[in-house]
């Protein structure tokens, strides 16, 4: 068997190559395809090895065109544990992949699914086109960010290097200039935020990637802080901006929400307490409660915070203010139909 999925769709690359090259008169070598699938020369011997001795594979070198080619031109590739299964998820990743099109990324690894696809050999007989008809991935709102900052972020990702950014944060009319160290970065909710230290605040700040307008990396290099856990964005808080303050927060919901409420994991610490009546209590921890109002705000009726009384008074102040709205809006509409 292949050692994993990555290495088994490069002996399937290989094996192409070879016989293409048979084929075409210009046999491919470990050189070129190394470069066509973007490995070390290393891994393509390794891999040419494992062929010969783990899947008798008759490869056999040809020194005068400096390529390979198989012995016996009959030889076929054992079959490998490639089945209907692995193309359903073969498929199914594709169409997510549809959701960062509007992403840098989303070009890489597209790159990656046509190899994948021009690796499969040619005696697979499952055709996964009924998919088409059949499965849909709904793509997240999300935003789009400058293929040029992109770069630039990832470079700074890389190689540690601080960052000179333009960022306009949510009402501001200019960007501003900040000097920042990336440690880390993470996507959520159809946004990606770039995390580390904002060298004007002097601390741990989270920038949305979307409104950075340009960045440059700088000379300056840094040391990520061994008390940096990049595993607190990875779940382990609702949302994903923090504070300096911890909360407690409760949530009672009322019945009709309960099997909403209860077919998803809120909070890695949640807690859920079932009431007689059928209404549910949710109480996880919280260190901001910017996304938790919005979260709340989202249920509508039926919903009540009984703490922390900041988030209280946050929620009753945004309704208040929604409510005024609404009351505006019905009194214009009867001064035009008075007039």
């Amino acid at each position: 068997m292949a050692r994993n999925k990555t290495a088994l769709l490069r002996l399937l690359f290989i094996d192409k190559k070879i016989r293409e090259g048979m084929s075409s008169g210009v046999l491919a070598n470990s050189g070129s395809m190394a470069a066509e699938y973007e490995v070390s020369n290393k891994s393509i011997l390794r891999d040419i090895d494992y062929l010969r001795h783990q899947r008798d594979a008759p490869i056999a070198y040809d020194s005068s065109r400096r390529g390979y080619y198989y012995s016996e031109e009959q030889y076929q590739l054992p079959a490998m544990d490639l089945n209907e299964s692995d193309l359903f998820a073969i498929c199914i990743a594709e169409k997510t992949l549809l959701q960062h099109e509007n992403s840098p990324v989303y070009q890489r690894l597209k790159s990656v699914f046509d190899k994948i696809e021009a690796s499969l050999p040619t005696s697979v007989t499952v055709q996964p086109d009924w998919l088409a008809e059949n499965l849909s991935v709904v793509p997240e709102h999300q935003t789009r960010i400058d293929p040029a900052v992109w770069s630039t972020i990832t470079q700074g990702l890389r190689q540690h290097l601080s960052l000179q950014i333009l960022y306009q944060r949510p009402g501001d009319r200019e960007p501003a200039a900040r000097c920042f160290d990336p440690y880390h970065i993470v996507r959520s909710q159809g946004e990606w935020y770039l995390v580390g230290h904002c060298h004007l605040r002097a601390a741990l700040r989270t920038f949305a990637v979307s409104r950075i307008h340009s960045a440059v990396p700088m000379a300056d290099a840094f040391t990520i802080p061994d008390d940096f856990t990049p595993e607190a964005y990875r779940g382990g808080r609702f949302g994903i901006f923090g504070s300096d303050r911890d909360y407690r927060v409760r949530i009672r919901f009322a019945r009709d929400h309960a099997p909403y409420l209860l077919e998803r994991q809120w909070h890695p610490e949640q807690e859920i307490h079932k009431h007689a009546d059928g209404e549910i209590e949710l109480t996880f921890p919280a260190t901001n409660l910017h996304t938790v109002r919005q979260w709340v705000l989202s249920w509508g009726g039926g919903v009540q915070v009984l703490e922390p009384d900041l988030l209280v008074m946050a929620v009753k102040d945004e309704l208040r203010k929604a409510l005024a709205g609404y009351e505006e809006q019905e009194k214009s509409t009867r001064k035009e139909g008075q007039g």
